[in-house]
């Protein structure tokens, strides 16, 4: 974990220098589901919002996946992000 979080700060290691901006923890809210190929995998399939190349509406649907899961699992992060969206 050390390793991985030290090389992060390394210019080149990731792919995109945006991609530490939306990492889990990130405006404390936990992680949004993620999902890889195939698109069926065991009778479940990718959202179809994720598929249509609308990156506007794929924000919204990860944005509103977070919400739900950090309020489901975990009520104390998701206190403290109603209290930052307050203000």
């Amino acid at each position: 974990m050390v390793i991985d979080t030290v090389l992060r700060l390394l210019p080149g290691v990731l792919g995109n220098n945006n991609s530490k901006d939306d990492e889990s923890f990130e405006h404390d809210l936990l992680e949004y589901p993620q999902y890889t190929k195939p698109q069926i995998w065991e009778k479940k399939s990718v959202p179809e919002v994720l598929l249509s190349g609308n990156h506007s509406k794929i924000k919204d649907w990860r944005l509103s996946q977070s919400k739900d899961i950090t309020r489901r699992q975990r009520p104390d992060m998701w206190k403290k992000f109603l209290e930052k969206e307050k203000k």
